[in-house]
């Protein structure tokens, strides 16, 4: 997956998730992806920061669980233009 904010292109080994917020609770976020079309849990401890309906750019390590729905660890979440 090729990165999608500009300051993620100088670090190959980022993966990174563009997606829209659907809910924020205390210490995560609950995500649409937009490339995949399917919900993500995204724990962060800045997710009280953010809104439901804004998009963001998440930048992680990669792994992803395969629960329902799947969870990754965020290392950095920023927010975009929707």
């Amino acid at each position: 997956m090729e990165p999608v904010c500009d300051t993620c292109a100088q670090c190959p080994e980022t993966v990174v998730l563009k997606g829209r917020i659907l809910r924020s609770g205390c210490c995560d976020l609950l995500v649409c992806d937009l490339c995949a079309c399917q919900e993500v849990l995204v724990h962060t401890p800045d997710a009280c920061r953010f809104c439901p309906g804004q998009c963001v750019c998440v930048e992680y390590d990669g792994a992803m669980t395969m629960s329902i729905p799947p969870q990754i660890s965020a290392d950095c979440v920023k927010l975009i233009p929707c």
